[in-house]
């Protein structure tokens, strides 16, 4: 699967590529990574004119043939489709502008269906059919089968797009342990520019600075907590900018949700805070100093 982070191998092609000396290879361009804020501007412009010249298949949506995959699909407004509705004029096509390492971008969010089940938090773990798609329609990944994606660990862009649908309300497993989920699954596609996907980076089939399409169907949900201590991981984003790396308590190196002592005070945070019967969470404050106990290293056992 393509949506994984890959940092570190991108930090180092790059760097191959900007040390490489002409001489070495006299036909090899030398690479010059691009202003993000800049290309930003320039995948806008290309993501706007793919939402004037496409569509996507709503008539089989809305008379959906019995072997019909639910699955989005996206073509070109020309010949025999010349009288389709474009993307940019349809009502359930939403703008939501997502920054990424100090940049603002918009990306757009297709709901063919929202969903009913449960809607996933950007810490959560989503089981998820797609297909992945360059603006020029090439497909570059596909899932035969639903996957079970991290959130905090793909593409900006996926996450973000993803956490607008909601999953099935529920699902049957057959004799042969196949399983059918409830027909009411959050159903769509999501468009961004390269800044929330890969940027600079190429991948198999993804040439650098490419926008993304990825056609998604939401089908499960399971709210995480990575590092088991009670506390869901998306309520120890405690300055709730959407980015869990950057809570660490205690400066210990390891952020919040993957850390069991968040104040660093030799108790670990389950023993600091008190989960219900009904699964609800309460955070005592034993002095009264308005941080609970859990991350004030000043209050321990």
């Amino acid at each position: 699967m393509q949506l994984n982070k890959f940092f570190i191998l991108s930090f180092i092609s790059a760097l191959t590529l900007i040390s490489c000396d002409e001489d070495d290879n006299g036909n090899a361009p030398e690479f010059e990574e691009r202003d993000p804020e800049e290309q930003a501007i320039a995948d806008e412009d290309s993501i706007n004119n793919f939402l004037d010249t496409h569509f996507y298949n709503y008539e089989e949506f809305e008379n959906p043939s019995d072997d019909f995959d639910y699955m989005v699909r996206f073509d070109t407004i020309a010949g025999e489709n010349a009288d389709k509705t474009p993307l940019s004029e349809e009502e359930n096509l939403e703008m939501k502008t997502v920054v990424n390492n100090d940049v603002e971008y918009s990306m757009y969010v297709l709901k063919v269906r929202e969903g009913q089940g449960q809607q996933p938090k950007f810490t959560d773990s989503t089981l998820v059919n797609y297909r992945g798609e360059l603006l020029n329609l090439s497909a570059f990944d596909n899932a035969s089968t639903p996957v079970w994606f991290d959130l905090t660990t793909l593409i900006k862009g996926f996450s973000a797009g993803v956490v607008e649908f909601k999953g099935a309300t529920g699902y049957t497993v057959n004799p042969d342990n196949t399983v059918d989920f409830n027909d009411d699954y959050g159903i769509g596609a999501l468009i961004f520019p390269s800044g929330l996907g890969y940027f600079s980076s190429s991948q198999p089939s993804i040439p650098p600075y490419s926008p993304l399409i990825f056609n998604v169907q939401l089908l499960g949900v399971n709210e995480a907590d990575h590092d088991r201590d009670g506390i869901p991981s998306w309520m120890e984003d405690l300055n709730e900018n959407n980015d869990i790396i950057d809570d660490d308590t205690d400066e210990d190196g390891t952020p919040n949700f993957a850390d069991r002592d968040d104040d660093g005070d030799g108790t670990p945070t389950r023993d600091e805070i008190i989960i219900n019967e009904d699964g609800s969470l309460e955070f005592p404050d034993a002095n009264g100093n308005g941080t609970p106990d859990y991350l004030d290293p000043d209050t321990f056992q």
